[in-house]
């Protein structure tokens, strides 16, 4: 007779699992959530240490960055305020400086975009120009001791973090932060030769995220949402250091007088006022107050044997689960 083996297939966790926290604005009706794996790991910007920009093949020598393609504005608010930052640029600082052309256009899809010039944003420095490569606006901002995101468009100073608004049926906001993927440039993402939260290169900061881009990202929750995520990760730590999982927000709350024990009776706890026939273990039957002989596992010595034998696996067992009591690191550091 022909055998046949059945192999069963053990499923293999996702690689790319992600860690994320919620919690409601104490202000208005808004749900947070984080995207915690990206905001507490070591990723930095790399340009012009290694970035290869976001063209169809990898083109470090240019460095271009995220620049290739100009910058969308999010609205005429932001446009009007990059155009007046633009008017305060001199010929040192700006390449393109002295252009009769806008610096902001509208282009065939209605949308507010910078102007192209050459193969990149206008804005711009090439390799070789005096103040440096980069976008003008940036190295200008430095230059005058102001964070760049004074003066460059929003997405530009917000890249790679992105904040998306879900707005429910019952007008409840929804505030997703998180990391900006290729998906999010739309189509042409997938052109991409090389994106940076991809690639390990780029995960060689010595601060997370949320303490690199602390200014960022409190201008995009405000000052007060960003405290208490930056609470909460410190309490993260803590639990984490404990193997303590996040207990639920319903039992983190419970008053804990509604649990504790009600007081017991002094009288009943005081031997003088009880029984004291009852408290001499001499005057009571002493087979029924030991539990030696009570316990019938410990009266047969194969029965004995067998319960030491399973609480000692139960332990190895406990023991090896919390070796493996981990929080998921940034998917670019997994094993494919």
């Amino acid at each position: 007779m022909e055998r046949r083996c059945i192999v069963s297939a053990v499923a293999r966790p996702p690689v790319d699992t992600r860690e994320w926290v919620s919690f409601e604005d104490e202000g208005e009706e808004r749900t947070w959530v984080f995207d915690v794996t990206f905001l507490t790991s070591n990723w930095k910007c790399i340009f012009g240490e290694g970035c290869q920009g976001v063209l169809t093949g990898p083109a470090p020598e240019l460095v271009q960055g995220c620049c290739s393609y100009g910058a969308h504005l999010i609205d005429k608010k932001d446009a009007r305020r990059v155009e007046k930052v633009a008017k305060t640029l001199t010929a040192e600082e700006w390449e393109n400086h002295g252009s009769k052309k806008p610096v902001i256009i509208t282009n065939k899809h209605g949308e507010l975009v910078t102007r192209i010039k050459g193969d990149a944003c206008v804005f711009l420095n090439s390799p070789g120009f005096a103040a440096g490569a980069g976008c003008a606006l940036h190295l200008a901002a430095l230059k005058r001791g102001l964070n760049p995101l004074v003066y460059k468009p929003e997405v530009c100073w917000q890249l790679p973090l992105r904040r998306e608004d879900q707005v429910e049926e019952d007008g409840h906001v929804v505030s997703t932060i998180r990391q900006w993927d290729r998906r999010h440039w739309g189509k042409g993402g997938l052109e991409f030769h090389w994106w940076c939260t991809e690639d390990p290169e780029a995960f060689v900061g010595t601060k997370p995220v949320y303490q690199e881009m602390q200014a960022e990202l409190t201008e995009m929750v405000g000052a007060t949402v960003f405290e208490q995520f930056q609470a909460y990760l410190q309490q993260r730590d803590q639990l984490r250091a404990q193997r303590v999982p996040l207990p639920h927000p319903a039992v983190r709350t419970r008053d804990p007088q509604a649990t504790s024990p009600a007081p017991e009776n002094p009288v009943t706890q005081d031997p003088v006022a009880q029984d004291p026939v009852t408290q001499d273990p001499v005057a009571q039957d002493p087979v029924a107050q030991d539990p030696v002989t009570q316990d019938p596992v410990t009266q047969d010595p194969a029965l004995h044997l067998a319960d030491l034998a399973s609480r000692a696996a139960n332990l190895a067992s406990q023991d090896a689960l919390d070796q493996h009591v981990t929080t998921p690191e940034h998917p670019t550091y997994l094993p494919e």
